[in-house]
């Protein structure tokens, strides 16, 4: 079993950063696919990005690409998500979820999940 615990979201401006944290206890760490995954009110959770065991591997939704950096500290069983150019359109609930096996965007493929973390972007 792999417990997973978000940090960090709060409420931005639009243009401004948040770095999320999520801290992962339990199972070896190391051996877990990672990703972050959010849903607004009234829609699908969506995947956001995800990162390979050893960090060498990272995808990442085209809505974020170039804006949102994921990152892994397998020492400290921590990954990241580093937000920046918030819009208004990201405001959500942020989720970390880990999972076995090969890399997937889909939610259900991944096995464990964090409680989540509000992200708003004020216009």
């Amino acid at each position: 079993q792999v417990q997973l615990v978000e940090s960090g979201g709060g409420l931005v401006q639009a243009g401004g950063s948040l770095r999320l944290s999520c801290a992962a206890s339990g199972r070896t760490f190391s051996t877990g696919f990672m990703g972050w995954f959010r849903q607004a009110p009234g829609k699908e959770r969506e995947f956001v990005a995800a990162i390979s065991r050893g960090g060498g591997i990272t995808d990442y939704a085209d809505s974020v690409k170039g804006r949102f950096t994921m990152s892994r500290d397998n020492a400290k069983n921590t990954v990241y998500l580093q937000m920046n150019s918030l819009k208004p359109e990201d405001t959500a609930v942020y989720y970390c979820a880990a999972k076995g096996g090969p890399p997937s965007r889909s939610p259900r493929a991944y096995e464990h999940w964090g409680q989540g973390t509000q992200v708003t972007v004020s216009s």
